[in-house]
This record gives C-alpha cells, structure tokens and sequence, in this order.
C-alpha cells in the first residue's frame, strides 16, 4: 500500500476473529474503511457484520487480530473509548431506555450542565430540537421513548449518534422501520456528511440502498470477507451471488393457489386515538381474507396497520372494537389468549421488545405460546418440549448451536426464524405478519417467502404488513392500501402497480 492509499484509509481490521461459544462469527477478517466514503457492508444475517461493527465501536475487547485507526492500532476497553475517538454507531436494535424523554436518550451521560453542575434541562431540549429538525421529525423532545412508533425511535437513535459529532458513524440497518420520506431525508445527510469529511460505514440489505448512496461495497459470508467492489463496478446479481454462495433463484416462489371461500372478516375495526378525541388511530376498517390467501397491508408510518393488527389480536380491548369471523362464525376476542384459542397468531413488527424473551433460550421461546401440549400429568415435560422446538428448527432451518442457545446471541433473521416457529406451534388457521422480514438478509428473507407460500398452500390465510413495496407486490395475493387509520384502496394481485399503490397511500 502506497502512501497516498494509506491516507485514504481511516479504519481498518486486520486478521480479526472473534468467537462465541459454539460459533466463530469472525474468522480472519480484513476490511479497510476509505476516508469520507460510504463503504457498504453486506452479507446474510449471521455472516459477521453487526460482530465487527461492535468490535470497532468498543462493545467487544475480546478478539484476535487489530484495529487501526488512521494508521495506528487501538485497543478501545469499552464504548467511551470508541466515542471519544470520534466513532459513532447505530445499532439494529434500538438501544433506548423508554421510561426516558427523546432529549435524555440522546444525551444520556453527556448531559450538558448548568455553572452549578446541574442538568442543564433548556440547552438539551434546544439542542435535541436541532437534531430533530436535521431529519424533519416533528416531535417534543420532552416526549418519551415509550410512547413513540418504532421507526421514530429508529430516528431518535440516528440522531443519539449525530449528536456526537463523529468523524467515522456506523450505520447498521438505520432504514429498517423509517418511512420512504425518512429515507430520503436520511440520504440527504449521509450525503451532507461525507461533503464534510465523515467516513460511513453502512450496512444494509437492501440492494437499491447499497446502490443509490455507497462508494464501495464489501462482502462477508460465514465470518469472512469474500470480496470488496468499488459500487460501479459490481451487479447486484454478484453481489447476491457472492452473499449466498450460489446463483438465486426466483426471490418471491409462488406454488398456491386461493380458494373462493372466505376463512377470515373483519368489521369495523376501530381503535380510538390515544391523545387526541374525536380521532381514530385504525378507523371502521373492513377486510375479508380467503384461505389459502396471503392478504398485504401497505401505508406509509402512522397510516394505523400495526395498531389494526394489534386490535384485532385482543391487545386494545379498552379502546377498540371489531367484530371477528373466522369460517363465518363471529368470535369474540378480548385478549391475546382469546385470538389464539381462535386460531389467530401474530408476529410483531418489534422482535426484540415484543416477539421473544432475549435472555430465555430457543426451546423456551419456541415453546412460550403453546405450553399446554408439553404438559404431561399436569407438569411440563422438558423432553416433549425439546422434540417440538427441535421439529421446528430442522424445519425452518434456524442456526444455532443448540436449543439452549439464548435467543440474544443469534443473528436477527433466527431470532425472526424463533418468532415464526413460536406461532407455528400454536397451530394457527390465520397468521398475521407484522414486517416480517425487517432487517433480515436476502437469502432469509427468501426462505420465508416460501415458508409462507407453503402454510397458505395448506389452506392457512396469512395477512401480511411490509413497508417494502417490492416485498408486497410479489408475495401478495391482493393488497390493501392505508392511509391516516382508513382502508383508502384494495387491488387484485394482476392490476397493483407501485405506482398506484403508493398513490392511494398518501393522504
């Protein structure tokens, strides 16, 4: 390397590996980080990324190998370390404490003071307000975390970063929960902060991301760097290629075929708004789904889908109301526990906070919704528990090391793997998917494009929100369209476009 390329380069691993017990997720990785350059990381979920970019932001001190900064090795013994070396993260997993404001997230630890060394409350409202403006959200910062959508705490993490002011931001998965419009704004910044010097290292699984705003795109695959390209020289098909380790097929298999008679109504599905009287969060909506039909929801954030799915698996029984039919039969639910002696499974759109029990291994979680077919003699048997979650990680191919593996320490597409087999084991007639490919690789996603062509395949009726139009029109049977709580369009799979879809999306 010459002296003009090593100017260039501002981080760099050199021979890292890092393991786990049972896994090695890094095996003699070496990647540079080009200066004032978007350098994309991509691969499938477990293959490393999120690993080394823990490794560069101080999270984890136990590896083999190094780490140079501008040239120099560092050894970073916690977090701080990393940020006060000017390199900042955001992680995949939000990590916010929702009993705080938005401005206490974003300075927790760095509270600016008063000359008498108390929290100077008015400096870090103003401040947090900058930061919001920077990406055109429109909140109080004295608002708290709990009370906020997820793709909103998705930019109050972005902007818990910014407010740092690093010279290297690590970007893991920031465009999984925002908006389009967020997106763009978001782009725009990246854009702004490498004009001024900042170094991005991103990571997505979204090709047209990678794409639109990288410099260069990096490949791992099973804890190792399989190629680097500079991103106009390289296909997306290679890159695919590359990922997986072999050409892919057809992304969205389609092997079903709809039956004419009508498994699953909703009527009137309302849900009051929490704040505001008068208004609706899901307004009088009504659908129909046919077994063996997979039924996409589609709207842009706060158009209502989560909060409709939400209702009508029992979650708002004090401020909603819906009338239920399944096979033509009215069904009350007033719970959770209702839904699923109906049939009814629902995957969360949050799968750390609301779809599994991060510290409880695989087979608990696997087994947490369906504990009664385990019992035998009034106890539950941990032997019948291990060959049911046993069946369902051969079945959807889960990765881990055991069934006591915890939950925490897989990849996000096997935890997202967990969440499906918990519900699967419930043995429901109707599913309802809440983005269920957010922040998964695209091999992971592919399998569970068949997992689900399969289940409508055997008569199950599957409803489905995605932010991902792509996504929507190829696993998508018909389409429903929300807007601000309503049902504002529905279209048969031949006639939807994405011209006509986002369209009707927009209030």
């Amino acid at each position: 390397m010459n002296n003009l390329e090593k100017k260039d380069i501002i981080l760099e691993a050199r021979g890292v590996t890092k393991k786990f017990p049972g896994v090695i997720a890094l095996n003699n990785v070496s990647f540079k980080v080009h200066r004032a350059k978007v350098n994309a990381l991509i691969g499938e979920n477990g293959a490393g990324k999120s690993t080394l970019m823990k490794i560069f932001s101080g999270v984890y001190q136990d590896y083999e190998g190094q780490i140079l900064l501008d040239g120099g090795e560092v050894k970073f013994t916690n977090t701080r370390d990393a940020q006060s070396s000017s390199i900042g993260i955001i992680y995949q997993e939000l990590n916010l404490i929702h009993n705080l404001s938005i401005a206490e997230n974003i300075f927790l630890g760095r509270e600016p003071l008063t000359p008498f060394k108390f929290i100077d409350y008015n400096k870090m409202y103003r401040k947090t307000s900058v930061l919001l403006k920077e990406l055109n959200l429109d909140l109080d910062p004295r608002a708290p975390i709990s009370g906020l959508r997820v793709g909103q705490q998705q930019i109050v993490e972005i902007a818990k970063a910014l407010s740092l002011k690093p010279k290297i931001l690590i970007m893991d998965e920031p465009t999984s929960a925002i908006s389009d419009e967020e997106i763009a704004t978001l782009f725009k910044l990246i854009k702004l902060l490498t004009d001024q010097g900042v170094t991005i290292v991103y990571i997505s699984h979204k090709m047209d991301e990678l794409f639109q705003i990288s410099d260069r795109i990096t490949v791992l695959r099973d804890g190792r760097v399989v190629d680097s390209f500079k991103t106009g020289e390289v296909t997306e098909d290679l890159i695919i290629q590359k990922m997986v380790g072999r050409p892919l097929k057809e992304l969205f298999p389609r092997t079903h075929t709809v039956s004419g008679d009508e498994m699953f109504k909703i009527e009137n599905c309302t849900l009051v708004h929490p704040t505001i009287d008068g208004k609706y969060t899901v307004d009088h909506v009504n659908f129909t789904v046919n077994k063996g039909e997979v039924l996409g929801i589609f709207g842009l954030m706060g158009a209502g889908r989560t909060e409709m799915l939400e209702t009508i698996f029992g979650l708002h029984p004090n401020m909603s109301s819906v009338d239920v039919y399944i096979d033509g039969q009215k069904t009350n639910i007033t719970n959770p526990s209702g839904a699923i002696k109906a049939g009814i499974g629902f995957v969360p759109e949050d799968r750390k906070l609301r779809g599994l029990i991060m510290m409880m291994n695989v087979r608990d979680n696997i087994n947490l919704a369906s504990l009664k077919r385990s019992e035998k003699m009034g106890l539950i048997s941990e032997k019948l528990e291990e060959e049911y979650a046993g069946q369902y990680v051969e079945k959807l191919k889960i990765k881990t090391p055991s069934l006591h593996q915890k939950v925490a320490n897989l990849s996000g597409g096997n935890q997202q793997k967990v969440i499906l087999a918990k519900w699967l084991a419930t043995n429901p007639r109707i599913l309802l998917l809440d983005e269920p490919t957010r922040g998964i690789d695209i091999n992971a996603k592919r399998e569970i494009y068949a997992l689900i062509d399969e289940l409508v395949k055997a008569d199950m009726s599957i409803v489905v929100v995605s932010s991902e139009l792509p996504e929507i029109l190829g696993i998508s049977d018909r389409i429903v369209v929300f807007a601000e709580g309503k049902k504002k369009a529905e279209f048969g799979r031949e006639e939807a476009t994405e011209e006509k879809i986002m369209k009707a999306a927009i209030p």
